[in-house]
């Protein structure tokens, strides 16, 4: 796989699209994946895998065959998934009224969580406490949990995306198991 994807970014970074359309199918689902699983929200999601294939093709020439392509896309998108989640902070309170909406408040903004009942048969209530308590992690232990546990990287791989020491790698998931475990202790 690995030199399928270095010959299929030589390509693409020599014009060929089918190549880089290629990559594209390759990496699109799981990035998806990752992105939700981060930010909770499939637009969020859509708009970093849209930013980050856009990074990657204009970036095409800074990749290092000696590494793994799908590390150097992985970090990418984790990267952008942080930006986003920092920017995301609440800067301001739900109950005060909207400056752009007059006579909304914030509560009437929130968007709806349209599930069809098919997906509601299909997530198992401990599945669901499961997400929403790894969802509540901070983003320097969410971003290593989600990776490690729904992506299923090695530690080793989550350091090289991340760009951290793997004993780092190890203490954030060991702090990530003890955040989880305190939390689902009474619910499970």
């Amino acid at each position: 796989m690995n030199v399928l994807e270095a010959r299929l970014a030589r390509l693409a970074l020599k014009g060929d699209q089918q190549a880089f359309a290629e990559l594209v199918d390759l990496y699109q689902d799981k990035l998806f994946h990752m992105a939700y699983r981060m930010l909770n929200s499939r637009q969020e999601a859509e708009d970093i895998i849209q930013d980050t294939f856009l990074r990657v093709y204009k970036n095409l020439d800074r990749y290092d065959e000696t590494l793994k392509f799908s590390t150097w896309i992985y970090r990418i998108a984790t990267n952008l998934c942080i930006d986003r989640l920092r920017k995301r902070k609440p800067t301001y309170s739900l109950d005060a009224e909207s400056t752009d909406h007059e006579g909304l408040d914030g509560y009437s903004m929130i968007p709806s969580d349209n599930r069809t009942p098919e997906t509601e048969l299909l997530l198992s209530d401990t599945q669901r406490i499961i997400h929403a308590a790894i969802a509540s992690l901070p983003p320097k232990y969410k971003t290593v949990m989600t990776l490690r546990y729904m992506q299923d990287f090695s530690l080793q791989e989550i350091g090289d995306v991340l760009d951290m020491p793997v004993t780092t790698i190890k203490t954030r998931v060991h702090r990530g198991r003890e955040f989880l475990r305190k939390k689902l202790e009474h619910k499970l």
